[in-house]
């Protein structure tokens, strides 16, 4: 992991036995959803509830999973959200899944989160606060 990642949130999920396919494992789709609920977590503790999401909000651009070994129930999935260097109206973001107790990589991700004006629904520029947040990242769990 290059210098310009540094390591923001760890959430940890439990994995139900609905999140599992016909295969006997969790279904594929299903890690876009634990990568989800991280960066969720992750802008909860990064944006106070007063400033959260009134005239600025975020949308994907673009994310992508790469599957190591299978997850199955039951279990704990560790969700660690990287973060790199926010750029106009975008920053990237970088996900690695393990199961709770296991150093072992399951899977790996990304997601681009582009800033949007909620009234336009067009990009704009990272505000300040928000972006000084995201160059100082201090770990959240």
């Amino acid at each position: 992991m290059s210098a310009s990642r540094r390591l923001a949130h760890i959430e940890r999920i439990p994995i139900r036995w609905g999140d599992m396919d016909a295969m006997g494992h969790v279904n594929n789709t299903t890690y876009f959803r634990y990568m989800e609920q991280a960066r969720i977590s992750w802008f909860d503790a990064l944006v106070p509830e007063a400033e959260a999401w009134k005239e600025v909000g975020v949308v994907i651009a673009n994310a992508s999973c790469e599957y190591k070994r299978a997850m199955v129930y039951p279990g704990t999935v560790e969700v660690r959200l990287y973060v790199g260097e926010p750029a106009g109206s975008s920053v990237p973001t970088f996900y690695e899944m393990r199961l709770e107790g296991d150093e072992k990589l399951y899977a790996d991700g990304a997601a681009m989160v582009v800033f949007i004006d909620l009234a336009r629904q067009k990009p704009v520029r990272i505000p300040d606060t928000v972006r000084e947040r995201l160059r100082s990242v201090a770990l959240t769990r």
